[in-house]
């Protein structure tokens, strides 16, 4: 047996697939060296996603403690690094519940429509210079349209639960999914204008400037849109403990809690991988043919610090404030963007439809410009203002706390 994958083949740009295929069409029949290469690719996609989420899981108690003057976990393991693994052990043990009433089949489905989105997206991430496991070249299309999928899960959570709870949770959480999803596809449509390319590995290599620097306005969009649908302080109002119980998935318990807890997590590191592909150029740095996955992790590293740092950082907005936060302030600013990056890859782009580092550094320098005075006047406008008014007769008078008003 010596089956070795045809240059031809759809799937030979893809140099993980080529390497398994090859190395099991050694000694085995073709079908089944086809078979077991696809079996290891879907190994490596669900263990990425479950590891991947249990780190950032562990990591994050570990930097909030930090943040908040205090040692987080450190009982399990060194330096309680196997504590994602006594919660999940824990989760396992406990009683799997299930509301009278609910709906069987769709209560059931949503812990695997939650987490198999992030599968998915994970398989057209390239980590490295050809070793996406699905090189598509509507890979910006294709994020956009398996990421909305985890709204349909997140209804049908509220929904099949039979819990009204459950079911006003899930509905503020798709209308907060739904307001944020708009802006963070704006704010995509500049990167794909520049880089005249929807495929990520077209994307890196366009990055002759990280995208962060030359469109710092689209990055912050995209930053704070996910971090509102990853559910996500300070937009975490729809389970916020003082709010409705626990949100969308009040009734769950037991492995499909766990399910939907890893699949926020998880969402956190894909998302990270997203932003550090789309705006920090992915696996791009010195020596990128041997230590191109070195450098993807350490930026997919950044971003994911960057939203454990904004968790600790900011209180949570009320329902009110986070959807006026994303139609009256990052809208906008998506839109500017867009109009922005549109007129100058018209006027900036050459005859061969390249932009070169010098037109990139054109763009940094007017985008930055345009960036601080859109926030600085959106800013001002979505801001509540406390004002001080004299105290009507109808008022409560409270000894030394004086009236205020917030408009």
């Amino acid at each position: 047996m010596n089956c070795q994958l045809a240059s031809d083949s759809a799937l030979y740009a893809n140099g993980l697939y080529r390497v398994i295929y090859n190395l099991a069409g050694s000694f085995l029949p073709c079908w089944l060296a086809y078979v077991i290469a696809g079996l290891v690719i879907v190994f490596i996609l669900v263990n990425a996603v479950l590891l991947g989420a249990a780190v950032i899981t562990w990591g994050e108690r570990r930097v909030l403690g930090r943040f908040q003057n205090r040692v987080g976990p450190n009982r399990w393991g060194p330096f309680g690094m196997f504590q994602p693994i006594a919660d999940l052990l824990k989760l396992l043990t406990k009683e799997d519940l299930r509301p009278q009433g609910a709906d069987r089949i769709v209560f059931a489905l949503v812990p695997i429509l939650m987490v198999a989105p992030l599968i998915l997206l994970t398989a057209v991430i390239p980590f490295a210079k050809n070793t996406a496991l699905a090189s598509l070249n509507v890979g910006v299309l294709y994020i956009l349209a398996v990421s909305s999928v985890s709204s349909v899960a997140i209804f049908m959570a509220g929904w099949s639960s039979n819990n009204r709870y459950a079911m006003f949770g899930a509905a503020r959480a798709v209308a907060v999914l739904i307001s944020y999803e708009v802006p963070v596809v704006l704010s995509l449509l500049g990167v794909v204008m520049v880089a005249a390319s929807m495929s990520l590995g077209n994307i890196v290599e366009a990055q002759n400037l990280p995208f962060i620097i030359v469109m710092p306005m689209a990055f912050f969009v995209f930053l704070a849109g996910m971090s509102a649908e990853l559910n996500r302080s300070p937009f975490d109002v729809a389970e916020a403990e003082s709010e409705i119980i626990a949100g969308y998935h009040t009734e769950y318990s037991g492995v499909k809690f766990a399910l939907i807890q890893a699949a926020e997590f998880g969402g956190v590191g894909v998302v990270s991988a997203i932003a550090a592909t789309l705006f920090l150029g992915g696996w791009s740095g010195p020596w990128s043919e041997y230590l191109g996955w070195l450098w993807f992790l350490l930026k997919t590293g950044i971003v994911v610090f960057l939203f454990i740092w904004f968790r600790a950082t900011y209180p949570r907005l009320r329902i009110d404030q986070i959807m006026a936060f994303s139609w009256k302030f990052l809208l906008p600013l998506s839109m500017i963007n867009l109009a922005v990056v549109t007129l100058e890859v018209f006027f900036l782009r050459g005859g061969d439809g390249s932009l070169t580092t010098a037109d990139l550094a054109i763009m940094t320098a007017i985008n930055v410009v345009v960036m601080l005075i859109s926030v600085w006047v959106f800013g001002g406008l979505i801001r509540d203002r406390v004002t001080f008014r004299t105290r009507q007769p109808q008022d409560v008078a409270v000894p030394g706390v004086p009236t205020i008003e917030v408009s």
